[in-house]
């Protein structure tokens, strides 16, 4: 099962995908919030074979909302009645700050936070039960 992860933003939106079984989060270039975002994801999804986007919760560790919140979640709202895919939330504080320390100069980086985002998602809800071989090196 293959995921898109988005780490949206007002300006920018950071962009990650997994690999086919759904186990890796790999960054992607991040893409402006525009009038064109829609359609450009829709196509990711095509492309790529998406079959669930996961979205980071804009919400502060607090669990209270933030400037963004509201327009995150209309956000959400509008791809899943266009991507036709699962779309789903998932937990995103402090994944910027962690992404930071993968970028040059502590830059923002939105593409390996929204691969931070989709890694915690996928690790949390395992899309395929794991061989024993694999329970054994863990």
């Amino acid at each position: 099962m293959r995921y898109l992860g988005i780490d949206y933003g007002v300006k920018r939106v950071g962009l990650a995908v997994s690999d086919a079984a759904g186990t890796i989060a790999f960054p992607r270039p991040t893409v402006h919030n525009d009038a064109k975002l829609f359609e450009r994801l829709i196509q990711m999804v095509k492309d790529e074979k998406i079959a669930a986007v996961v979205v980071g919760d804009t919400r502060a560790f607090s669990g209270f909302e933030n400037p963004v919140t509201r327009e995150a979640e209309s956000f959400m709202e509008k791809l899943r009645m266009s991507a036709l895919v699962s779309v789903v939330s998932a937990w995103e504080a402090g994944s910027s700050v962690e992404a930071s320390r993968y970028s040059p100069d502590d830059a923002h980086e939105d593409g390996a936070a929204a691969a931070i985002i989709l890694q915690r998602y996928m690790d949390m809800h395992p899309s395929h039960p794991r061989s024993s071989e694999e329970t054994n090196l863990m």
